[in-house]
């Protein structure tokens, strides 16, 4: 398989984050009321329709600007590492796409909605967990996938010179 080709299934993992994430809202803006909470999981997993106008936990709210730089630069700088993959690194490759997607996700909303559409409504014990999208989720599983891969290499190189 080509470089160009293995590229392209990144991108398509991208893609389908961005169209899931992005149905996923729309279903949410048009068939919720903001506020409405449907019972999923009793005591543990709810469908809230919520908006959000800063980051995680609602810090920097209102800050679209900075949300658009930022975005911007992240999109690029995992373009970038997605042309320069090694064929070695489909794991690697795949996490880049989550992240790549989920980005973009929250990015749509954030120009054409000026507000990100949050309906994860989760309950860990008795901690209200921000309520998220399909978006954060993938950035959060891109992150935590690099995050092990990065663990586990530098383990892997430990052992190899040992």
């Amino acid at each position: 398989m080509k470089a160009r080709e293995r590229q392209v299934i990144y991108y398509v993992v991208a893609l389908f984050i961005i169209l899931f994430d992005q149905v996923t809202k729309w279903v949410i803006v048009n068939y919720m009321e903001l506020g409405q909470k449907i019972t999923v999981i009793e005591n543990f997993l709810y469908i809230t329709s919520h908006r959000n106008r800063g980051a995680a936990w609602g810090i920097l709210q209102g800050q679209m600007w900075f949300f658009y730089v930022i975005t911007s630069i992240v999109v690029v700088i995992l373009v970038v590492y997605i042309q320069k993959l090694r064929p070695h690194q489909k794991l690697f490759g795949i996490s880049l796409g989550l992240m790549l997607g989920g980005a973009i996700g929250n990015f749509i909303d954030r120009i054409f909605r000026k507000e990100v559409v949050d309906f994860v409504d989760t309950w860990i014990f008795t901690y209200d967990f921000p309520i998220f999208n399909i978006a954060d989720s993938a950035l959060v599983i891109g992150v935590g996938l690099i995050l092990i891969l990065t663990l586990f290499e530098g383990k892997l190189d430990k052992e190899k010179n040992e």
